[in-house]
């Protein structure tokens, strides 16, 4: 019986339930949506960086991540290489020569790492051939290639075949020079990268160098990146004296970034639903003191204040229970539509690019996030509810009768 008189009584002023369950239902579709929207960015730059710069894993000399210096050359890297090639797990394998150096121009010049590539390896594991916006790739047939980003071209003032000066340090500590001239220029969606990366072949590095055929970094794209630690740990078991590192370890911000995404998420929806807890109150408050006169009746006729203390509870709960579905509903299609269609954001570009985003934001939401969210919204009714129905029960029925 309670639960239909509950039910009835949202019924009685339409428009004002109509205003907070369309309340409850636009929050909780922004809050999602929102959800969904960044989880899109967040992972696109997950995937964008995994993919094509970092790889899923890393073998270098236990030395060269500290100091970078190209004497620290991976030790056994021909073997590391060819095991990493028996394995199922593994989707692509390459291997670089690395130094740090400066690059010049006739106008200026600018500090950069310096990629000693194998174009084709290169290629399976960073998708680097498909950025080249201008000219060809380093697979072409020339006397020391080099293929610079887009924004490094612009800083330096340079265009395709001109040609730049490469000075960097030898293994022996040496500074060396070389000219290069620009086979082409690549577009990356991180244009931090694109000015801090040139790349060249590997073998022109090695010659500059005076070593022979030196490998610094040995890069690691898996089938699944469910596999990683599987990977890692068969590796390690093999090269102990290889200094092995996932994604993770290379870039903790990143796993931070998925680590702290359910807890920011939960406490963005949070807000939302103390805003709409404010907006419930009300008027759950205002149903209470136009019914002075009828709960003061109900309560002289014999029923009791737990009974008249849930009714109240129950009306807020059908308002989120009528409103929350509705909100979550459009939610869940709406980011189905957008992930399928994805949202343009090529207006702000420049600085999305500047971050390492893509300006093609495809929302994505996993369904394990509904059924808190649903839970939420109906603790937060329950809350919402306790101070109106205390306020209901604090009422004397005699004197309640007689309110006007």
């Amino acid at each position: 019986m309670i639960p239909l008189v509950a039910w009835r009584n949202i019924w009685r002023h339409k428009i004002r339930s109509l205003v907070v369950i369309s309340a409850i239902a636009i929050g909780l579709w922004a809050g999602v949506f929102m959800m969904a929207f960044s989880w899109g960015m967040y992972k696109q730059y997950l995937t964008e960086t995994v993919e094509t710069h970092l790889s899923h894993i890393q073998i270098h000399n236990p030395d060269f991540n500290d100091d970078r210096e190209a004497k620290y050359i991976l030790r056994q890297s021909t073997k590391i290489y060819e095991f990493i090639d028996t394995l199922q797990e593994v989707k692509a394998v390459t291997r670089r020569t690395i130094s740090s150096g400066m690059v010049s121009s006739p106008t200026t010049a600018s500090g950069v790492t310096i990629n000693g590539i194998f174009p084709k390896d290169e290629d399976e594991v960073t998708q680097l051939a498909h950025t080249v916006m201008e000219g060809k790739y380093l697979d072409s047939i020339g006397r020391n290639p080099v293929l610079i980003g887009s924004k490094l071209a612009k800083k330096l003032k340079v265009k395709l075949k001109n040609k730049i000066i490469l000075t960097f340090q030898d293994t022996a500590g040496e500074i060396v020079a070389g000219a290069f001239r620009i086979a082409g220029i690549y577009k990356s969606k991180n244009t931090t990268l694109e000015e801090m990366n040139v790349y060249i072949r590997s073998n022109d590095l090695n010659r500059l160098l005076a070593t022979d055929n030196a490998i610094h970094e040995i890069a690691i794209l898996l089938n699944d990146d469910k596999n990683l630690d599987l990977v890692r740990d068969k590796l390690k078991n093999k090269f102990k004296e290889a200094d092995i590192k996932t994604w993770k370890e290379l870039a903790p911000e990143l796993n931070l970034i998925i680590n702290s995404f359910n807890v920011y998420m939960y406490i963005f929806v949070g807000i939302i639903l103390l805003a709409l807890t404010f907006g419930i109150v009300n008027t759950m408050l205002m149903a209470v003191l136009e019914r002075v006169r009828e709960i003061g009746m109900l309560m002289a006729i014999g029923m009791s204040r737990f009974r008249i203390f849930f009714m109240i509870m129950l009306e807020t709960i059908y308002l989120a229970l009528v409103g929350g579905p509705i909100g979550l509903l459009i939610g869940y299609f709406t980011i189905e539509w957008t992930g399928n269609a994805g949202i343009d954001m090529s207006m702000f570009s420049e600085g999305l690019s500047s971050y390492g985003f893509s300006t093609m934001v495809y929302p994505e939401l996993d369904s394990g996030y509904y059924l808190p969210i649903t839970l939420m919204t109906i603790i937060t009714a329950i809350l919402s509810a306790i101070y109106p129905a205390i306020r209901a029960l604090r009422l004397k029925p005699s004197e309640a009768i007689r309110k006007i």
